[in-house]
């Protein structure tokens, strides 16, 4: 054994291992059968898992790019967040509140002009531009991006700086309700419902302000279409009741998400409670759900989670103390409070799977960031050219900094590689994953993957007991290394899969030095 470099007990233990990770360990047969179709699966969660050993569920984070919006016009400020944006099949579409902060003497000024909500526009998601719509009137002029401005509107008082924008994606939707925008109302509590034919001139959809008392509201609160259920979703902030923690008793409770169901967007049932996995209480304040496009059976949602750690040596040795204690002057978690990003999942709308770990943190300190207010995510991910030549595409996000700081807050955006949120990943030491039972429809199997100029993935097909398949072995399968977001597996040079389309169905991936974010079954059966 030595003219390996091995003395015998190492030797013994490395086979050993190789035993392990060679050879499945068995699985329960009692698993409930997951019918995948064709659909593209992510994992963002451990639903379609029955087992891993040597593997774990990996969150990867954004990579900070260029500074895509800075809010300096006159009509902005350096309040100014809640941005929603999304592609509508010609161009990309940005809203966002504006706002003016100032804290002047210890007091908070926020009169300087009242609240709207303006537009952004964009060929490709990277390069920004203010369009002048001519609309709205500010200090004498409508040259200006402003879409919504606080105040009457028909029989609704609205507040055009908590605006929430987005394509109707209804079937049948009419041509005149092709956009909505859910605000907050100043008049009767809850929020409005808008409409739009061009994304531009907004009127009320329904005369009275939707969801009454049932939330808190003070936040981006939005709603969406949903294809999985053939109903709108919404998702609003509201408070739970007090709650005593370990440090004090906190008599208004905890930043909260509420949701419910409607068919209409205006009558809504269903009220729940977002329930979590594994996760404390926590404040949370944006919620920014949607369902994920490339996989739409997926709701994911950046929720801005809001920490205040009070005045500590740390908390002094952050960006622009001056500026950190001006605003704690007016307010002390003005001065105090940080925020940063979560990542979140659901299948059903209601219970989500909290990454407790950030998504988007603060950063490397700088002036505008490790303060309140950065880091809100807007409101969706967008697909996206890379910086890189002959790259594919990746997503784009978009976050806020430099909030109450400077002419105005800036929004970054970030970039992901396509359905890169989590990956099931393994070191260099090899580790194996299963899947619970699923049925599948398609002919080959494609994975988005990266390995090392090492590493390797290799996939098994079992039947639902969790025996190997004639034919689609590990040791039959042709080893996959790269770095793609669609590669096919092949067994002995073969991708047909289409024999087992139908049928009951496990993966085993067994991977070493290796990220896998997604796999999906395409193509058409026999």
């Amino acid at each position: 054994m030595r003219r390996y470099g091995l003395p015998r007990r190492s030797f013994s233990i490395c086979l050993l291992y190789c035993l392990l990770v060679t050879f499945a360990p068995p699985v329960s047969a009692d698993s409930p059968v997951i019918q995948i179709g064709s659909r593209r699966e992510l994992f963002v969660d451990d639903y379609l898992i029955a087992q891993r050993k040597g593997v774990t569920l990996q969150l990867h984070h954004p990579v900070p790019r260029e500074v895509a919006l800075v809010h300096d016009a006159p009509w902005e400020g350096t309040g100014c967040g809640y941005h929603s944006v999304f592609f509508d099949g010609k161009k990309y579409r940005m809203y966002y509140k504006a706002w003016q902060l100032d804290v002047l003497q210890g007091k908070l000024r926020t009169n300087r002009h009242p609240l709207y909500c303006c537009y952004a526009e964009s060929p490709d998601g990277i390069h920004w531009t203010k369009p002048k719509l001519g609309i709205h009137e500010f200090e004498g002029s409508r040259d200006n991006n402003i879409v919504l401005v606080s105040g009457k509107m028909g029989p609704l008082d609205i507040d055009a700086g908590h605006p929430a924008v987005f394509l109707d994606d209804r079937p049948g939707v009419p041509p005149e309700a092709r956009f909505k925008a859910v605000v907050r109302s100043r008049g009767a509590h809850g929020l409005a419902v808008l409409q739009s034919p061009d994304g531009l001139h907004f009127q009320p959809l329904t005369p009275a302000p939707i969801l009454g008392k049932r939330g808190a509201f003070d936040s981006q609160n939005l709603a969406f279409w949903d294809p999985n259920i053939g109903k709108y979703r919404a998702y609003w902030r509201y408070f739970t009741r007090g709650t005593t923690t370990k440090e004090k008793w906190q008599p208004s409770g905890v930043r909260a998400i509420r949701t419910a169901v409607s068919d209409d967007l205006v009558h809504w049932s269903q009220f729940a409670d977002l329930q979590y996995e594994d996760s404390p209480p926590e404040h949370l304040y944006t919620n920014q759900i949607k369902p994920y496009y490339r996989a739409p059976h997926l709701l994911i949602g950046f929720p801005t989670r809001y920490v205040d750690r009070g005045w500590t040596r740390s908390t002094e040795a952050l960006p622009q103390l001056k500026e950190r204690r001006l605003r704690a002057s007016s307010v002390r978690r003005y001065g105090t409070a940080i925020t940063e990003a979560l990542f979140m999942t659901s299948r059903d709308g209601v219970r989500f799977h909290r990454w407790n770990e950030a998504f988007l943190r603060p950063g490397i300190e700088r002036p505008g960031t490790w303060q309140y207010g950065q880091q809100y995510v807007a409101w969706h991910v967008v697909e996206t050219r890379s910086a890189l030549p002959g790259a594919p595409n990746e997503l784009s996000l978009y976050a806020t900094e430099r909030y109450w700081h400077g002419p105005g807050t800036v929004l970054r955006r970030y970039t992901l590689r396509l359905d890169g949120f989590v990956s099931a990943h393994a070191p260099a030491v090899p580790g194996e994953l299963v899947t619970r039972p699923l049925v599948f429809k398609g002919t080959e199997l494609h994975l988005n993957f990266s390995t090392s100029a090492a590493g390797a993935i290799q996939v098994e097909l079992q039947d639902e007991s969790g025996k190997p398949l004639p034919g689609f072995e590990l040791s039959a399968c042709d080893v996959v290394f790269g770095d793609t977001i669609d590669r096919t597996v092949t067994w002995r040079g073969s991708s047909d899969v289409g024999a087992l389309a139908g049928k009951p169905v496990r993966l085993r991936f067994r991977l070493k030095d290796a990220d896998l974010y997604a796999f999906q079954f395409t193509g058409s059966e026999h």
